[in-house]
């Protein structure tokens, strides 16, 4: 039904593609417009928006080294590094 279509970056002047499937999400979630601008761009005009993130450290509970993340780890819950909670999600 949908096909891949190559587009036009109005920020950066780049081509992307605008997928079939982000098509069909586009549709699904009644959007009319498709985007106009590639994804670098996108990202960079949302960082821009909501400012640079903060991250935290702690110690991963899996491993033990030191894990960086973009939200202020609470006593009660377990973190983890990026390396251990790959692993978990392989797990299921």
């Amino acid at each position: 039904m949908y096909q891949d279509k190559t587009l036009k970056c109005k920020e950066c002047g780049a081509e992307f593609v605008f997928t079939a499937g982000e098509q069909e999400f586009y549709a699904e979630r009644g959007f009319q417009n498709e985007p106009q601008r590639c994804k670098n761009c996108r990202a960079a005009r949302k960082t821009a928006a909501r400012g640079p993130r903060e991250y935290s450290t702690a110690p991963c509970a899996a491993c033990g080294k030191e894990a960086k993340v973009p939200f202020e780890p609470k006593t009660d819950r377990p973190v983890y590094c990026s390396e251990c909670f790959a692993k978990m999600k392989e797990q299921g």
